[in-house]
């Protein structure tokens, strides 16, 4: 990647840069500082050109469609039928949809935490009960207790399963998530599987798509996919929704357009270019580049005394444990100029979630602003 200064990144105007100043760094919001891939520069500068930037065509959301299934299985094996492919504006839009419209109103959200920080507000936003269910720390991995889990979901519920996950960057074990299966099967339950960062593992982690564990899953199952966060398109304004039973395939054709509306031509045409071979083999050395950002990362917090830290496994989202400093997350800002989101957002208090989708050379200096705060050497 071309080295990019700070003030370069300020002058593009991203939410991100745009709120810092001085010698603040952002790294609050899930944007990616690295290049778009050219061949999504290209199939966008196309589709203005030909003037589509009016409403989604079928047949552009059919295609969009199709390269999402394509990706599923070449990536992780997963036989997605384009059919099953549906879109919406984003991840939170196809969760408002599931919650309001797949499963009955009366349904409580069943959320493990920490999480992304949404998840925690829509369900009240939406007249929803909403029940967390902090989960555990066991030989270094954020596990559910599937007891804590069962009593949550009784009587049935939505399970909101982050996969890779947001903010811990873990990616989830095959058996792991054939316990929660078990769970959520014994209570009669739905999940809704959000696996918007699936894109962004890194060697030596696997992500399994929930669905396609075993026919179990697949008939309880929603999921959401995107090209959002791989790609850096979340203001295309595009997500797909994949339905693998008649049922909820049933209740999408039910349900009223308005609840289902909004996805950006623009969003559809850069999805698809991003499935795409040229955009997989973008996406490819982006990963690369995020991983070398991240091991030097971890290498340098490694010389801090007091800071917990595990590097994550998928995702470009860092979630640092400040409890054995006693350092309030909220302070953290005013003492370094980094600009990270307190985990008491994410539902558990002490920790500092970082998004470091930028280049090395700031992130080595987010890293060494971090470690003076245990006053410990910069490694």
């Amino acid at each position: 990647m071309q080295r990019v200064t700070v003030d370069q990144l300020r002058a593009r105007g991203s939410v991100k840069w745009s709120v810092t100043s001085g010698d603040q760094l952002g790294a609050f919001i899930a944007e990616s500082d690295l290049p778009l891939a050219p061949s999504i520069r290209a199939a966008i500068t196309d589709a203005v050109d030909r003037g589509l930037t009016g409403y989604l065509p079928d047949q552009v959301a059919a295609t969009t469609a199709a390269a999402t299934a394509a990706f599923q299985q070449r990536r992780f094996g997963w036989g997605v039928d384009p059919g099953d492919v549906r879109l919406l504006p984003d991840v939170l839009a196809a969760f408002q949809y599931t919650a309001t419209q797949l499963v009955d109103p009366a349904t409580p959200i069943v959320l493990p935490t920490p999480a992304y920080m949404p998840f925690l507000q829509l369900p009240g936003a939406l007249g929803r009960e909403l029940r967390t269910v902090p989960m555990d720390r066991v030989d270094g991995r954020h596990v559910l207790d599937p007891q804590r889990l069962a009593d949550a979901l009784d009587g049935g519920g939505l399970l909101v399963l982050i996969n890779p996950h947001n903010p811990t960057g873990q990616v989830a074990t095959r058996d792991e998530l054939l316990q929660i299966a078990d769970v959520v099967e014994r209570t009669g339950s739905t999940v809704f599987a959000d696996e918007i960062h699936s894109p962004l593992v890194y060697p030596g982690a696997e992500h399994l798509p929930y669905a396609s564990l075993d026919e179990r899953t697949a008939t309880h199952t929603v999921t959401a996919v995107s090209a959002s966060k791989g790609w850096n398109l979340p203001g295309l304004a595009c997500a797909q929704l994949i339905l693998t039973t008649d049922r909820h395939r049933e209740l999408w054709t039910k349900s009223p357009m308005v609840t289902r509306h909004g996805t950006s031509p623009l969003g559809a045409v850069a999805a698809t270019a991003a499935y795409d071979a040229a955009g997989v083999q973008h996406l490819d050395g982006l990963v690369d580049y995020l991983r070398r950002g991240r091991d030097s990362f971890a290498r340098k917090l490694a010389a801090a005394t007091g800071l917990g830290y595990t590097p994550p496994a998928a995702t470009y989202i860092h979630w640092i444990d400040l409890r054995g400093l006693d350092i309030d997350p909220a302070t953290v800002a005013a003492r370094t100029g980094v600009l990270g989101v307190n985990g008491t957002a994410c539902g558990t208090p002490g920790f500092l979630r970082l998004t470091l989708a930028t280049s090395h050379e700031i992130v080595d200096e987010i890293a060494d602003r971090l470690v003076s705060l245990a006053g410990a050497p910069n490694g």
